[in-house]
Parts: structure tokens; C-alpha cells; sequence
């Protein structure tokens, strides 16, 4: 191989571990996945992308200067996959060594429960040490972060987005396009 195309390859997308995340404005996000850190959820996050489950499904908690969360097809923060026979998945930590919360970083939403994920994501604003090694990281956006930072901004507390919430669009895997 020339030095030109080893430069090539190395700068290519990994396909299968690219996803295109659609939002408005025509805002394209794009998440380098991470099975390296997390398999199984990044293998439940291609699946559900691939059924299409994530497509139109809202941002219903953003907290700014912290982080946005989807991926819960209710909108109200308690809901999943689970009437589709996606079950729980057991957390895939990483130790801060490894992998830390920093903006653009991709982690999966849980119940107190630590092996309580199911679908539900969220996006960081900012990096956030409390959550290092207490939350499964399966991601990192390499291009499009200024769309993430226009989704709608929840009120109180909560970060709870009333409605019309902003949606994801359409996911897909980056080797499916």
C-alpha cells in the first residue's frame, strides 16, 4: 500500500461505527461509536437505529451547560424498548482512565439502578467528571456538535422540554447509507 492510501484508510470512517444523526435545521451530527468501550450498547443502539425506533423520538430532557437526552419513544423520560423485547442491559462502565464525560461524549441514561439502560442516550454539553465511571459510554460526536447545542432547553430543575420538544429526525448507521 502507497503512503498515500495508507493516509486514506486511516482517515476513513469506520462505516459500521459511524452514525448520522439528523436534527433540525438540517443539522447532520456525526457519533463515532464506541464497542471498544461498551459492545453490547453499541450493538443496541445500531439495532434500534436500524429498526428506525429512534427516528422521531424527542429530546424531553436538556439541561443546559449539562447535556441533551432522547431516545425514549414516550417523551416523558420513563420509557424504551422494552414492550419490543429489548431487555435492560447490564452497564459496560469505563474506568475514567479509559474513557471520561467530556463535551460531545455519547452515554446511555439509566434508571439508580446501574444495569437499568435500555434506550435512552444523552449528548454532553460539557464535561462532567461525576459521571466518569458511573455511566456507560458508547460514543463521541466528531463533527456537527453546534447542532446538538441548538436542541431546546428544558425548564427547572428536571431539564424537562415542554412541548413542541425538538426530535431526532432520522439515525442512521453511516455503512447502511
Amino acid at each position: 500500500m502507497s503512503e498515500t492510501n495508507e493516509a486514506e484508510a486511516q482517515a476513513a470512517p469506520d462505516r459500521e461505527n459511524t452514525l448520522i444523526m439528523e436534527l433540525k435545521d438540517n443539522g447532520r451530527v456525526v457519533i463515532q461509536l464506541r464497542p471498544d468501550l461498551a459492545p453490547q450498547h453499541v450493538e443496541r443502539i445500531k439495532t434500534l437505529t436500524r429498526q428506525g425506533l429512534y427516528d422521531n423520538t424527542p429530546f424531553h430532557r436538556v439541561i443546559e451547560g449539562f447535556m441533551a437526552q432522547g431516545g425514549d419513544p414516550t417523551g416523558t423520560g420513563m420509557g424504551g424498548f422494552r414492550d419490543r423485547g429489548f431487555a435492560d442491559l447490564r452497564a459496560e462502565f469505563s474506568p475514567p482512565s479509559r474513557a471520561r464525560f467530556l463535551r460531545g461524549t455519547c452515554g446511555m441514561a439509566r434508571a439508580q439502578d446501574p444495569n437499568s439502560a435500555n434506550s435512552q442516550f444523552f449528548i454532553m454539553f460539557a464535561p462532567t467528571p461525576s459521571l466518569d465511571g458511573q455511566y456507560t459510554i458508547w460514543g463521541q460526536v466528531t463533527a456537527g456538535m453546534e447542532f446538538v447545542d441548538r436542541i431546546k432547553r428544558g425548564v427547572g430543575g428536571s431539564g424537562q422540554v415542554p412541548a413542541p420538544a425538538d426530535r431526532l429526525i432520522r439515525m442512521r448507521v453511516l455503512a447502511d447509507t
